[in-house]
C-alpha cells in the first residue's frame, strides 16, 4: 500500500524498477547492443533509481557510476552494488571506480568528457530543465578523436513516447494524485495534458528531436518500443505473453508510434572551432 508520502515522491520523480523481470531484460539487451565496446568503459547511469540496471552494467565497466536525485533511492542503489561486489575495485579508496552520487541532473558533478557511455533510463521526463540536463549528459561524454581512432562516447536514451494511449505516470484530479495509468490522457491538446500531468512530460518525435538540436551528438538509432507487460503475463500468462508477442512485432509496424517509449542512441562528434 503506497503512502502519501510515496505516492508524492512516485509523483515528482517516478517509480523505478524494484524487480527484474522479462521487460528490464529485453532493455538491457538493447543498452548493451548500443553501448558496444563501450559497455566496458567509463559509464553513467544518469538517475539510477535503487540501481538495477547499474549493477548489471557495472561488472564488465571499466568504471561505473550511478546518479540519483533522491537520497533514499540513492542509498539503495548503493547497498545494491556492495551486495553484487560490483564495489571492490581493486585500486586505492583514493580513487574509487564505482559508486553512486546524489545529485541532479542539470548539474552533473563531473569533468568534461567523463564517461564513454551515459544511459539515461525514463528519467529526462522528470527532470526541472530536460535541455539543461541533455547538456550535462553530453558535455560528461568522451569526444572524438580522430587522430588516435577513437569515436566519441554514446548517450542511450529511454523516455516516454506521447503516442502511447496510457499515461503510465498517473495523474492529478480534483486537487489529488491518482496513481496509474490513465487512458488518453496524453492525447489531449498539450496544454490540457500537462494540467493533468504537470509533473511528467511525454515526448513525440519531434519533440526530442528540437531537444537534441544544436548539441554535439549525431543520432545512430532511434526507435519507438513497446513493454513486455509482465504484470498482465503474472495474472493472465497466455493473454499476457500473446499480448507482448504481438505489440512487439507491431514495433516493424507503422502502428510502432502507439508504443511505449522512445529508444534513441546519441554520439558525440567534434565540433568545428569558427575562426571568422
Amino acid at each position: 500500500m503506497l503512502t502519501p508520502t510515496d505516492l508524492r515522491k512516485a509523483a515528482e520523480r517516478g517509480e523505478p524498477s524494484y524487480v527484474w523481470r522479462a521487460g528490464q531484460d529485453r532493455r538491457l539487451r538493447l543498452i548493451q547492443q548500443a553501448a558496444g565496446t563501450r559497455a566496458s568503459g567509463r559509464i553513467l547511469d544518469n538517475g539510477c533509481g535503487v540501481g538495477l540496471y547499474l549493477a548489471r552494467l557495472a561488472p564488465a565497466a571499466g568504471s561505473a557510476y550511478g546518479l540519483e536525485f533522491d537520497l533514499e533511492r540513492a542509498s539503495s542503489a548503493q547497498q545494491r552494488l556492495r551486495k553484487d561486489g560490483s564495489l571492490s575495485s581493486g585500486r586505492p579508496p583514493v580513487q574509487p571506480t564505482r559508486g553512486i552520487v546524489c545529485g541532479a541532473g542539470e548539474s552533473l558533478p563531473f569533468r568534461d568528457g567523463a564517461f564513454d557511455l551515459v544511459l539515461s533510463h525514463e528519467v529526462l521526463e522528470h527532470v526541472r530543465n530536460d535541455r539543461r540536463a541533455l547538456e550535462e549528459m553530453c558535455r560528461v561524454l568522451l569526444p572524438p578523436d580522430s587522430a588516435r581512432g577513437i569515436d566519441g562516447g554514446r548517450i542511450i536514451l529511454f523516455t516516454p513516447n506521447r503516442g502511447y494511449p496510457f499515461e503510465t505516470h498517473g495523474v492529478y484530479w480534483q486537487g489529488r494524485y491518482r496513481f496509474g495509468n490513465v487512458p488518453l490522457v496524453n492525447y489531449l491538446p498539450r496544454r490540457w495534458r500537462d494540467r493533468l500531468a504537470p509533473h511528467v512530460r511525454a515526448y513525440g518525435p519531434a519533440d526530442l528531436k528540437r531537444l537534441f538540436e544544436g548539441l554535439p551528438v549525431r543520432i545512430i538509432e532511434r526507435r519507438i518500443i513497446f513493454g513486455a507487460y509482465d504484470n498482465v503475463i503474472a495474472r493472465w500468462p497466455l493473454v499476457g505473453k500473446l499480448m507482448r508477442s504481438v505489440l512487439q512485432f507491431l514495433e516493424r509496424t507503422p502502428m510502432r508510434g502507439l508504443g511505449l517509449s522512445h529508444f534513441w542512441v546519441a554520439e558525440k562528434i567534434e565540433v568545428e572551432l569558427r575562426t571568422d
